[in-house]
Formats: C-alpha cells, sequence, structure tokens
C-alpha cells in the first residue's frame, strides 16, 4: 500500500507548529510530552511490537498506545496494564502507516536508553514501530514503507544521518532486543541510501 508522505504544508520548525505527515493516518496518544528546551531531533529509533505476542490482526497496539486497550481480552494484556507507551510511527505489515505523536514532541518509546554515551534516547530521538516479532521476516511493504518514511523524516531532521538509526537493543542493551534478528539493516540502510541519492539527483536537475 503505498502512502503520499508530502508534508501537508511548508516544513515547520519544530518549535513552532506540530510535525504531522501528510498522507498517513493519525491517531494521537496522551503519551508524550514536549522535548527539552533547545534540543535537536538527531537520532531514529526502530522497534517492533505485536500485540498479543506474534499475532498480527486486530488494532491491539493503536490502542495500546492510545490507553484504549481493554486488558480483560488476553492474559498478556494484564500484563501490561497500566503502562503507558507510544511511538511515533507504526509501520504495519502491508505497509500502511499510523502516526501516533508528533515529530517534534518526545513519545514515550525508548525508556532507560544511551547512544554513544548520550542518556534520554526520547528526548532527541524519532521511534517507529514495526508491526512484528524478532524472528518473524518483515514484510517488503514493511521494508518500502519505513524508508519512505525515513527519508520523509530526514527532511525535517537532517541530523538523522544513516549512521544515526539504530536498533531498540543498540540503545538497551540487555534490557531490548528489537528489533531483533529478522530484521535485515542492510537491506533497510540500502534503501534508504537509494533515496538520498536520488533525492540528491532530483536537487541537482
Amino acid at each position: 500500500m503505498h502512502q503520499d508522505l508530502r508534508p501537508s504544508a511548508a516544513l515547520p520548525r519544530a518549535d513552532q507548529e506540530d510535525v504531522w505527515l501528510a498522507g498517513v493516518a493519525r491517531k494521537p496518544s496522551p503519551n508524550f510530552n514536549r522535548r527539552p528546551e533547545g534540543v535537536d531531533v538527531e537520532l531514529l529509533v526502530i522497534h517492533n511490537i505485536s500485540l498479543p505476542p506474534g499475532e498480527f490482526s486486530g488494532n491491539y497496539i493503536e490502542q495500546f498506545f492510545t490507553n484504549c486497550l481493554d486488558h480483560s481480552y488476553h492474559p498478556f494484556f494484564k500484563e501490561i496494564e497500566g503502562i503507558e507507551v507510544s511511538a511515533h510511527l507504526l509501520v504495519r505489515r502491508d505497509g500502511s502507516l499510523i502516526q501516533f505523536v508528533p515529530l517534534n514532541q518526545r513519545a514515550w518509546h525508548a525508556g532507560q536508553s544511551s547512544f554513544q554515551g548520550r542518556k534520554n534516547c526520547n528526548d532527541f530521538s524519532i521511534g517507529i514501530e514495526l508491526e512484528g516479532t524478532d524472528t518473524c521476516p518483515y514484510t517488503d511493504e514493511q521494508y518500502r514503507a519505513l524508508a519512505r518514511v525515513t527519508d520523509e523524516i530526514r527532511h525535517y531532521y537532517p541530523k538523522i544521518t544513516t549512521d544515526n538509526i539504530a536498533g531498540h537493543n543498540e540503545i538497551a542493551p540487555g534490557r531490548k532486543t528489537d528489533p531483533g534478528q529478522a530484521f535485515d539493516w542492510v537491506r533497510y540502510r540500502n534503501q534508504v541510501k537509494g533515496m538520498i541519492s536520488h533525492s540528491n539527483e532530483d536537487n541537482q536537475t
């Protein structure tokens, strides 16, 4: 499924206007707050999630991120009752995108974390969840959508270079394992680099 990720207006300053991507479904989450004053967005974090674990159907992820999950529906849901988390974006198995938090705001996705010696990654990162597990291959549609939305995010936040993209496992080692061994980092990074090269060619014409 292709989605038009063009911004709905000229790129806003992150401290002036909430950044929602055009062509992406919005399901606003209450689980966010403002980034610290003067902090730039410099990191993109890739996660995975499935609810119930290992199942890819229903709207349970969206309900979880918006604090609307019926915790009586499944035994695992009792284990996560009371937890308030969010990500900026979710990439479903069919490649469709859902945005929960404006890109300029601080989503609660990383938890206790550190990147290149810098703690509290939520302060300076954007979090993207892939619907999946550590061991189940991600879909072609997900890779395409993830590369496209990464390219779009970089238009807003150019400090997110290909070196400033990490898995949740990298910023919270020993605590988190996602996106797991099933995620093909080489494939993803090559797709992102291809889009960067294409954008540079367009700018020169």
